[in-house]
Formats: structure tokens, C-alpha cells, sequence
């Protein structure tokens, strides 16, 4: 004797339970609306990052989840010491503050901020989505909604079925990275420039160790392996230690974030900064606004307009996202290279304003403006496709 699967009504279902998803959760739930959050991961879990919270992600992270500062083991550093190439660029050391902090607390803190405010748990549940009707399917039975946000990360399944793929390989990046175990305070927090291929290095003190990194355009960087061990080696760590990898999407994001009643958040929309690495913010800012999107939507019972709003909530994200691309050949074009470390070593101003940017104080628009003085010809065709 066959048995139907048993199912239950939401208003809105959450794939992810990440920043993204979080924060779509979170802000959903806060506005009335009945929020199922599903992943296939039980919270806490492992997840590769520099875990570098920097002034817009405290911002948001406030904004959106209504603490003042994350319940979780945090670093705070205001000096910054910036390398490329090989070349010392200079300590910035009143910086804007950079907390940083694991990203196992910190997601599962943003996890039980969602439940708190409302949000179904299914997370620990293997999942499939039927797109035609709204409908995702886990072990216990079938979750419905009009609606559906998925934040489910850079390889994501969602994408996979809206698509075709979740990225382009040809503009992905990757990164691989090491914590060591032992807090070391006297470790700067530390970014260099080129130590990959089209790409960076981070050094980040922790609480409880230090996370080091690598990462690039995956196409440019045919031995990412051995990129991550001279980055080592420059730090003088020469111990052997496990390695993560994982996928990157930054600089090519999705212009339209989805397809029918199914929008994309963070990662799986593509909103990492390819310049900043700025990934945390973007995704809990996508979520958020992806949770307005669909609350506004649903109000005026209208699903299908979900996504349009959405896609107008995010273009300034989009807008930072595009400056970005094309000031990253200033950096990691050869020819231009020597330019950028004499502008960036010697221009107190234009490191001003890469870390107000950062901060979240401020777009790219400064930083364009003051290369195109010392790069006009270059800069100034950037923007004129702006």
C-alpha cells in the first residue's frame, strides 16, 4: 500500500542556511510571514572563509539581526598591513576596525537568530526542489510555498536546475586555506595582493588560531597548490597542515538573480567583491532584501513580482560589483602593476579610501576617480563603460 507524503504550507521557503539564508529567514519571519529554513548541514558546521567581519557587515549584521555584536568569539583589529607582489605597501594601523571570528560560531549564531524569530527548522535535511510547483521535498515529506529564496552557496543545487550550472568555470575563482590552532596575537591581519594569480592572501588572527589563505581566478592558476605553500613560506609557517578548498564567485555575478518565483542570495547569486573579497556582507544584504522582495510581493498577491523588486533592491550591489571588474586589471595587469604600487604604497588618500570602501562608508566611485589621476587613460575608459 502506497503512502502520500505528508506536506506542510509556508509562505515562503528558505534553501540555505547561511548568511544569506539567514538573514532571508530572519527578515521574513520578523515581517509576518510563516519561513521554512532548510539545509542539508547541521548547524554548527565547517565552512571555508577568512571570517573577517568588517564596518558593513557589523552594520548589517546589526540592521538585520538586531544585536549590537555577534554572540561569538571575535578579534578586533584597526591595523591593516598590506603586501603585493612581493612589495611592502605599508601598515595602515587607524583603520577602520575588522572583527574576526570563525565562521562555524557566526553562521550558527545567525541560524538561531532565524529559529528565534520564527523560522521552521529543517536543517540536517537533504533536500530536492520541484520549481513548477514551489514544492521541496525532504526525507520527513513536502514543504510548499509561492516563494522560494535560494541562498544554498557558490555550487548551488538551485542554480544548477534554474541554469544549466551554477558559474561559469572560465570566471570562477577558488581559494584553499589552513587554520592554524594556536591563537598568535602578534600576527598582523595581513592581505597580499597577487599571492595568487589574479587573486590574494589573508593572514587573520583569530581567538583560537590564525586562518591563512589563498585565492584566484580559478582559469589563471593551474597550481593553486603551490601558490598557498609559497604564501606559507613567506610567512615563515612551514608546518604541514590540513587544507580547504572551495569555489569563489566573485566578479561574475547573476544579473537576473533567479527565475520565476525562485530568487538567488549570496554566494549562489555570485556577490562576492573580487577586489575586497567582500562576501559576508553582500550575502546577508541579498538575503535581507530578497526577504523584502517577497514580503512586499505576497502583500500585494502578486508572487511573480518578487523578483523584479528584488533585482531593483540589489543594483547597487550589482553597480559596486561592476566597478570592481574593471578596476581589477589596475592590480593584476603586468603592465600596469607597477603603476597601482607606487599609487597604492605612496597615496595615503587612495588607501583612505579602499578602506572607507571597505568599511562600507563609501562605493568605488573615490577609488575610480583617484586612479583615473594617475592612470587616466586606462581609468578613464573603465568608467566611460560604467
Amino acid at each position: 500500500m502506497s503512502h502520500r507524503p505528508r506536506h506542510r504550507n509556508f509562505d515562503l521557503i528558505v534553501l540555505g542556511a547561511g548568511p544569506a539564508g539567514a538573514a532571508a529567514a530572519v527578515t521574513s519571519a520578523g515581517a509576518g510571514l510563516s519561513v521554512a529554513l532548510v539545509d542539508p548541514r547541521h548547524f554548527p558546521r565547517d565552512k571555508l572563509c577568512g571570517g573577517g567581519l568588517t564596518g558593513r557587515s557589523m552594520r548589517l549584521y546589526r540592521e538585520i539581526f538586531g544585536q549590537a555584536v555577534p554572540p561569538v568569539p571575535l578579534e578586533r583589529r584597526d591595523a591593516i598591513a598590506f603586501h603585493a607582489f612581493g612589495e611592502d605597501l605599508g601598515t595602515d594601523r587607524d583603520a577602520p576596525p575588522v572583527h574576526l571570528g570563525m565562521r562555524c560560531s557566526f553562521d550558527h549564531a545567525l541560524v538561531e537568530h532565524a529559529l528565534c524569530a520564527g523560522a521552521v527548522d529543517f536543517t540536517g535535511r537533504t533536500c530536492t526542489l520541484d520549481v513548477d510547483t514551489g514544492t521541496v521535498t525532504i526525507e520527513a515529506g513536502q514543504l510548499r510555498a509561492p516563494l522560494i529564496i535560494a541562498a544554498d552557496g557558490v555550487n548551488s543545487p538551485t542554480a544548477r536546475h534554474l541554469f544549466g550550472t551554477p558559474f561559469d568555470r572560465r570566471t570562477i575563482g577558488f581559494a584553499l586555506e589552513v587554520e592554524l590552532p594556536d591563537r598568535a596575537p602578534e600576527r598582523a591581519l595581513r592581505i597580499d595582493f597577487g599571492a595568487a594569480e589574479w587573486g590574494y592572501g589573508w593572514q587573520f588572527p583569530k581567538p583560537a588560531g590564525l586562518t591563512i589563505g589563498v585565492g584566484g581566478v580559478l582559469s589563471r592558476n593551474a597550481d593553486m597548490k603551490g601558490a598557498l605553500r609559497r604564501y606559507l613560506d613567506t610567512l615563515g609557517i612551514h608546518e604541514s597542515l590540513p587544507v580547504k578548498g572551495q569555489f569563489l564567485p566573485f566578479g561574475a555575478f547573476r544579473a537576473v538573480p533567479g527565475r520565476g518565483r525562485v530568487l538567488l542570495a549570496g554566494d549562489a547569486a555570485g556577490l562576492v567583491d573580487p577586489l575586497t573579497g567582500e562576501g559576508i556582507a553582500h550575502a546577508m544584504l541579498s538575503g535581507a532584501e530578497a526577504a523584502r522582495a517577497c514580503t512586499d510581493a505576497l502583500a500585494a498577491n502578486d508572487p511573480d513580482s518578487a523578483l523584479p523588486l528584488y533585482r531593483k533592491r540589489i543594483a547597487p550591489i550589482h553597480t559596486a560589483l561592476r566597478h570592481a571588474a574593471r578596476l581589477r586589471p589596475i592590480l593584476f595587469s603586468e603592465s600596469l602593476r607597477p603603476a597601482f604600487i607606487r599609487s597604492f604604497r605612496d597615496s595615503r588618500s587612495l588607501r583612505r579610501e579602499y578602506l572607507a570602501m571597505l568599511d562600507g562608508q563609501t562605493d568605488y566611485g573615490p577609488i575610480m576617480r583617484r586612479m583615473a589621476l594617475r592612470l587616466p587613460g586606462f581609468v578613464m575608459r573603465a568608467i566611460r563603460g560604467v
